[in-house]
């Protein structure tokens, strides 16, 4: 297997294609004119994402690049629109943001239950038992949003000594 450094793999992306093992990335020339996304519109974006379903349809409409931008509230309390919809408990809004491409995590899995993926993932890393996501709420804030069909988990993380705690807001 070849290993290359960072600054290799990206002037290998600005020509076009890397090799990796028996697969080829081929990627969009990265252009440093190309403007960032406006932050006001990611905070709006990731603000609709606790409540507005239709909102955040058009928005990624017309600003695709928008479904995995994190919107930065302080103090390293960063926040997509798949984790703010993952903490309040909108599952409509999940389901249909992962089906899209968003970048899921342990969290959204805790929320929807699902048992074969938190399992190995606290096997592997039992540290993330307390791992706090967006505005610090845990992964069983996020199984106990998942109602009925994150209750497995909710045990599950619960037995392992997790403990769901109050949330200090700055």
């Amino acid at each position: 297997m070849n290993h290359i450094n960072r600054k290799q793999f990206l002037k290998t992306l600005s020509l076009g294609s890397i090799m990796l093992g028996s697969t080829t990335l081929i990627a969009r020339p990265l252009s440093q004119d190309e403007p960032k996304l406006d932050p006001k519109l990611v905070q709006e974006c990731v603000g609709a994402g606790h409540r507005d379903m239709e909102k955040v349809k058009s928005m990624l409409a017309e600003h695709p690049t928008l479904l995995n931008a994190a919107h930065d509230w302080k103090y390293g309390d960063f926040e997509t629109v798949l984790g703010a919809a993952s903490h309040v408990g909108y599952k409509e809004l999940a389901q249909w943001l992962v089906e899209q491409g968003a970048q899921a995590n342990i969290f959204t899995a805790a929320l929807f239950g699902k048992m074969d993926i938190i399992k190995p993932m606290l096997e592997f890393f039992p540290h993330s038992l307390h791992a706090k996501g967006p505005h610090g709420f845990t992964l069983l804030h996020h199984a106990i949003r998942g109602g009925e069909e994150a209750a497995e988990v909710k045990e599950y993380l619960e037995s392992l000594g997790a403990k769901e705690t109050k949330i200090a807001l700055y």
